[in-house]
């Protein structure tokens, strides 16, 4: 049997269609600096809410990974799946043309006995209308390390991710 790790794609992540509420596409000195994702891949889904991030969008921003990890954070997969974020994520704002561009996600997944590490570098995402929802559009991560059981990449389609910032 071989092993399809279903988090690989958690990489899309930082993962999909947004948990929260949205916000103005505008700056808002009012936002709680707070970040909400949610991806589905191989019909498991993994998730997390109230993550941090250092400014409001459209300043540049990263998310601290530490409030997405558990203890600190609520990252939680379906499928018997356990997910660590690896890095914190940088994400940078063109409001004139509504997307955003993430430096890279490492992201590590676990099931059962078999761990895998993925890596995904310049991710587009397009704001979604007037909100700070954005979907991811394709990407691939490629393998870090891991089990040889691990694929060698995982290909996310656009709008399997999403993230809300607030």
């Amino acid at each position: 049997m071989k092993y399809t790790p279903t988090l690989s794609g958690l990489a899309a992540l930082v993962i999909a269609a947004g948990i929260g509420a949205s916000t103005s596409a505008y700056a808002d000195t009012t936002a709680d600096l707070k970040v909400d994702g949610v991806i589905v891949v191989s019909g498991n889904t993994c998730s997390w809410t109230n993550a941090s991030s250092s400014a409001n969008p459209p300043s540049a921003l990263t998310v601290d990974r530490a409030t997405i990890n558990k203890p600190g954070g609520n990252l939680a997969c379906g499928g018997g799946i356990t997910a660590s974020l690896n890095n914190n994520p940088a994400f940078t704002f063109d409001d004139a043309a509504g997307t955003a561009t993430t430096d890279a996600i490492d992201i590590t997944g676990k099931q059962s006995f078999v761990s895998c590490r993925y890596k995904a570098t310049n991710i587009v995402w397009n704001r979604d209308g007037a909100t700070r929802k954005y979907l991811n559009r394709p990407f691939t991560a490629g393998k870090v390390s891991g089990s040889f059981l691990c694929p060698g990449s995982f290909s996310a389609a656009a709008g399997e991710a999403s993230v809300v910032f607030r």
